[in-house]
């Protein structure tokens, strides 16, 4: 099972909490992150992309950086972790978007890949005066599938001349082609968001679930099995999981329960109202449900709390999961949530024992 970091791009990670570490992102955060990431031999880093934030009293995700100058800064400082932005798709034209992959994949010596999203927060792109109108819910999957193709035949020919309801090409030119295939990644929930994954993506995100349920994600997974089979093609998943460990499973539940008592509830509400606005598309955002009061602090996304041992077995566990090929982790605090899981929580998992083995070898 390949392990990755989702590097903290905006303000306090991913923790919506006013008792959680604060701090702004910079790049000397994220370069050390995922310097240490590349030491402990983690297999790939990615940058999410966010336009506007929630507020609160937090400022949750106020202060960002930019996705695909971030990677590029990273590219130079790394040398063999794979590394993924995010192309927010609305404001970046598909030509565009493979020049800067290709780029960033010339940097990093062939480390490099894309993670599609279409945009759901409205005020993200309506503050720029981007937003296309409240149908571009409906449609953006047909978007974002003009914006691949495009994308794919300037990556493998050097050129486009697709012609499609979204984007006209004309003769268009991009060279140098990237030295390697640029893998995508996209996190798709809906019919019609895995749909696209299934026929698009080399994998998928799925999103954990609870607290200490690690394989509550399987029913997602199985369902990109089903539909990637129908496209003819494997997709794997790729599930995000929030890491808060410490030497004992009381320590660890201690932190956890701290951050929930400290949510930024006016960052929350703004949060589930932008979330509400979909009307047409299944609600294939990255906001689950903000009512469940035992996640709501970290987005609801999957959490393994306990001691590094525990931590260690439940991520083994996700390792079991038809399909699934990798894990995204998030921590409370990221240096030190790098060294405990490159020190006591990867050398205990029987999933990582390869890197072991390649150690003594």
């Amino acid at each position: 099972m390949d392990v990755g970091v989702f590097i903290p791009i905006g303000n306090n990670g991913w923790l919506i909490s006013k008792t959680s570490p604060q701090y702004k992102p910079t790049f000397d955060l994220n370069k050390e992150i995922v310097q240490k990431a590349e030491h402990y031999d983690l297999d790939f880093a990615l940058s999410m992309i966010k336009l506007r934030g929630f507020g609160g009293q937090t400022e949750f995700w106020d202060y960002n950086l930019e996705s695909f100058t971030l990677m590029a800064g990273l590219a130079a400082v790394t040398k063999k972790i794979k590394l993924y932005a995010t192309a927010a798709t609305l404001v970046t034209p598909p030509a565009i978007m493979a020049r800067m992959a290709t780029t960033i994949d010339s940097i990093s010596g062939g480390r490099f890949g894309v993670n599609l999203i279409t945009g759901w927060q409205r005020p993200e792109y309506s503050q720029m005066g981007m937003w296309p109108g409240d149908e571009f819910f409906s449609n953006r999957y047909e978007y974002l599938g003009e914006y691949i193709k495009v994308c794919k035949e300037l990556w493998e020919t050097g050129k486009s001349d697709f012609k499609g309801e979204h984007f006209q090409m004309d003769d268009c030119r991009m060279l140098p082609m990237p030295q390697k295939k640029i893998p995508i990644i996209c996190a798709g929930q809906s019919t019609a968001g895995m749909e696209f994954s299934a026929q698009h993506a080399d994998y998928n995100f799925c999103f954990g679930k609870g607290v200490n349920t690690p394989t509550a994600f399987s029913p997602t997974s199985e369902r990109l099995i089903s539909v990637a089979q129908k496209a003819g093609r494997d997709v794997g998943s790729v599930v995000l999981i929030m890491v808060i460990a410490d030497e004992t499973d009381e320590k660890a539940m201690a932190k956890w329960e701290m951050y929930k008592e400290g949510k930024d509830q006016s960052a929350l509400d703004w949060m589930t109202n932008q979330g509400a606005v979909d009307k047409k598309s299944g609600k294939d955002t990255n906001i689950r449900d903000m009512t469940d009061p035992t996640s709501a602090v970290n987005l609801n996304m999957g959490t393994l709390v306990g001691s590094f041992a525990s931590v260690a077995a439940m991520l083994d566990e996700i390792d079991t999961v038809p399909g699934c090929e990798g894990v995204l982790l998030t921590f409370d605090e990221f240096i030190q949530g790098m060294d405990d899981f490159g020190q006591k929580i990867q050398p205990l998992m029987k999933s990582r024992q390869h890197l072991t083995a390649a150690a003594v070898v």
